[in-house]
């Protein structure tokens, strides 16, 4: 059997986003009737000059999740092993590959009728929220709606924003009028303003682009176990694409790697009425199969690979969510890429870090793209990238 020593650690983006919406594992939406839609609330931020204003319409929607939807090991090519179906497993008491959960997904406008199909090229983002870009000297402007059953919100990370768009609650002095952002609740909704300052972009050692995430802090630790998060790139001013993407750039890909554990999502009594038998939550092993090591919410190779071409520039863009089991070294097998400056094929993520990676693809071919470290590539985070010529 897989040797366990993490088990008790564990449990103890002038645009309107046209990113898809998140590609469920089951290809279907958990069960639920979304209430009525009350008018927006809004927060506000000091204003920025001479950008442009980017607008995204998301929604943390219940979605039913698959970490293996492939149903073996793409990495071996062969059937799950002992050791594999720990994690994956449908034996008596488990859970399953199969989870409910809550991600952000992309809209085409405040009416919040369909979310937008994820292009095939993004299938790979799995269940990460949008990509959010901006540049320097933007102002972004998120109009949110949860409909999920549990109160969520919109926190990010390196941009400008007031107390109002925070989108997190704690005990900080503000007004009654600068709590709307803290908890959204299920059926309702709120704008978020974020301004994009030059503090937010690239630094000296960043390249053309800096790299940020979002997530939601309503319940920080359990909502980011159902979910909810995703990226955010700035671009330094004048050297965006239309889209506020880097336009020294010829293919972004963006990777997260998380023990996600799915013992402390909010959602963890709705997954239970779906498991096998009577699950015992206070037995190790069970708690063990529900860690998750998981790159984009995907195990053991599942889900679509990134595809990229000889020659091409290529940024990375990698962070790591979670807690103290969550000390992860990716590695690209076949190629190298600089990081700071520094050329190396392997870099060093803690929870909450976040990392660029620049890349020209030379050698061509499928190849392994996972976490050093031994006990997480035996509990599935690894996948794999393509490399042709054209």
């Amino acid at each position: 059997m897989l040797p366990r020593p993490h088990r008790l650690v564990a449990a103890a983006v002038v645009g309107v986003l046209v990113l898809a919406g998140c590609n469920d594992g089951d290809d279907k939406a958990a069960s639920a009737s979304a209430p009525s839609q009350p008018a927006a609330a809004e927060g506000s931020a000091a204003p920025t000059s001479g950008g442009a204003t980017r607008t995204y319409y998301l929604a943390a929607d219940p979605v039913r999740w698959n970490y293996a939807p492939d149903g073996r090991n793409q990495i071996t090519g062969e059937a799950f092993d002992e050791d594999a179906e720990v994690f994956v497993g449908t034996q008596e008491g488990r859970i399953g590959p199969s989870f409910d959960k809550c991600l952000y997904r992309a809209y085409g406008d405040d009416s919040f009728g369909t979310p937008l199909e994820r292009p095939d090229a993004e299938a790979y983002l799995g269940n990460l929220g949008p990509t959010m870009h901006a540049e320097v000297g933007d102002t972004i402007r998120v109009v949110f709606r949860n409909n999920c059953g549990f109160p969520t919100s919109i926190h990010p990370h390196g941009v400008f924003y007031d107390k109002g768009s925070e989108g997190a609650g704690y005990s900080d002095g503000s007004t009654d009028s600068q709590h709307g952002d803290d908890a959204v609740d299920p059926g309702g909704t709120y704008t978020y303003t974020w301004q994009v300052p030059e503090r937010a972009g690239p630094g000296p050692m960043d390249g053309s682009s800096a790299v940020w995430m979002y997530h939601s802090h309503h319940d920080e630790i359990g909502d980011v176990y159902a979910g909810l998060s995703g990226f955010l790139v700035v671009t330094a001013k004048g050297k965006a694409k239309p889209d506020g993407s880097p336009a020294d750039i010829d293919h972004e890909v963006f990777s997260m790697f998380l023990v996600d554990d799915e013992n402390s999502s909010p959602l963890l009594d709705a997954n239970l009425r779906r498991s096998t038998g009577t699950p015992d939550v206070e037995d190790e092993d069970f708690i063990e199969s529900n860690l998750k090591h998981a790159i984009n919410g995907y195990l053991y190779g599942n889900g679509p690979i990134v595809k990229l071409r000889k020659g091409e520039r290529v940024r990375w863009y990698l962070m790591a969510m979670g807690t103290e089991v969550d000390l992860h070294t990716p590695h690209w097998h076949g190629n190298t890429a600089v990081v700071n400056g520094m050329r190396t094929d392997v870099v060093n993520l803690l929870p909450a870090s976040m990392l660029a990676a620049d890349m020209t693809p030379d050698a061509v071919g499928t190849w392994l793209f996972h976490c050093h470290v031994a006990d997480h590539i035996a509990a599935g985070m690894q996948t794999r990238y393509e490399v042709t010529d054209a």
